[in-house]
């Protein structure tokens, strides 16, 4: 297969619709998990990209109570349904209301100073990545907030491809579909996603990160929540009475391997990440991350948890720690090895775009990884963003514009695959 023709997605406009997108605040919100959507904010932009869709022309575009948004760009060709997916939350681990993008031109290698107050300095010393893209425009935070490409420039991507190939009805292409969905960072996406009402035969996740990046394998991740029991007696009368709660929270957090923490491990290398503590005497809980792309270890990992706990309530009595872990998703390159057409091709197409493709494990998650072992293989592309969670967040204009144009030439080459490819 080989791209059909050279096609250029208009930077002006995938940069005045991102910067639409990242006015509505969207953070999601982990401990309302009985809601979807988490908060009233992924709605109001699930609502505002529906009216888009719909003026655009797409058809079957439908917002169910719960925030999931699907469209669908019936077909002019033969050729496997595909779909595309992004995420409409943005994390909640940085302030994500307010945001005021700002757009740095011809960057000129140096720091860049997002917010006297502070001062707040994005700069290459710290983030030695921003040196590859001088000379080029980046959009900014303006040291405040997150800027919110994860994922809002997942959906810009998709939407502008989506609004190119309406424009330019003479490109032949398949059926495609596309889903915005809800509550991503909480881990509770896929949740409510219906695969067999998507239908479509394979689909990508637009969520990854650097020019270039596509995705298929990631953690075995379980999330956990470990509870302290306390006994609180008068300072004056504690000793060998009182039983301190964020004592024993602090010693498990010294239980833990040292060097098996986000901080000092990268590529394969698992880790255990505590990222909240809350409590007093007689209370206590942390909640943890654990992670790891063998499963085998991703399982021993785990019963350390429980050897653990063992361990504290024989010292401290029965009771004084529980454990409560539960898997979240698991390595979806089991799911994609059998179908490793779906990857190549997005590497063809990130080539006919003049995009140099690179593979690598995630440290992390996705929409895909949960997908894929509900029975939609769904690796994950680049959006082009850097540092996302955070108030350095950066994303490069022209990695962006690369993105979209990589979905657009994923859906004109999926037309030339048989109608069930193997």
């Amino acid at each position: 297969m080989t791209a059909i023709i050279d096609r250029e997605i208009a930077l002006d406009r995938l940069t005045v619709r991102f910067q639409d997108y990242v006015h509505y605040a969207t953070q999601s919100d982990e401990d309302h998990a009985a809601v979807c959507p988490s908060t009233l904010g992924q709605l109001r932009l699930a609502r505002h990209l529906a009216d888009e869709l719909r003026q655009m022309g797409l058809s079957d575009v439908t917002l169910d109570a719960n925030g999931y948004l699907t469209a669908t760009l019936p077909g002019t060709a033969a050729g496997p349904v595909i779909g595309f997916i992004a995420h409409l939350d943005t994390s909640s681990d940085a302030p994500g209301d307010g945001i005021h993008p700002r757009i740095i031109t011809n960057y000129d290698g140096g720091d860049i100073l997002l917010n006297e107050a502070g001062p707040v300095i994005l700069s290459p010393r710290e983030f030695p990545e921003l040196k590859a893209y001088t000379g080029q425009e980046i959009m900014v935070t303006d040291g405040t907030t997150l800027l919110g490409a994860d994922d809002k420039a997942g959906v810009c991507a998709i939407v502008s491809a989506a609004e190119y190939l309406l424009q330019h009805r003479e490109i032949p292409h398949g059926t495609v579909r596309f889903a915005f969905t809800p509550d991503e960072e909480t881990g509770r996406s896929a949740d409510r996603f219906d695969v067999t009402a998507f239908g479509a035969d394979f689909a990508y996740t637009v969520d990854g990160g650097a020019l270039g990046g596509i995705e298929y394998e990631n953690f075995n991740a379980a999330n956990a929540v470990i509870r302290f029991a306390g006994r609180s007696v008068h300072t004056g009368d504690a000793k060998g009475k009182m039983r301190n709660a964020l004592t024993l929270a602090a010693e498990w957090q010294q239980l833990l391997p040292a060097g098996e923490r986000p901080e000092y491990t990268d590529g394969y290398a698992g880790f255990y990440h505590v990222y909240r503590v809350q409590g007093d005497v007689e209370h206590a809980s942390l909640k943890m991350l654990v992670r790891d792309h063998d499963r085998a270890r991703f399982e021993q990992r785990k019963r350390l948890l429980s050897a653990m706990a063992s361990l504290l309530n024989e010292k401290y009595g029965a009771g004084a720690v529980t454990v409560d872990c539960h898997d979240v998703y698991y390595n979806m390159r089991e799911k994609i090895a059998p179908v490793m057409y779906i990857v190549e091709l997005a590497e063809q197409a990130m080539r006919a775009v003049g995009v140099v493709p690179h593979a690598e494990p995630i440290r992390g998650g996705t929409d895909g990884a949960r997908l894929s072992f509900m029975g939609l293989p769904c690796p994950n592309l680049f959006t082009g963003g850097h540092n996302f969670h955070g108030r350095y967040e950066y994303l490069p204009l022209r990695s962006l514009q690369k993105a979209a144009q990589t979905v657009l030439e994923i859906i004109c080459l999926a037309a030339q695959l048989p109608k069930s490819p193997k």
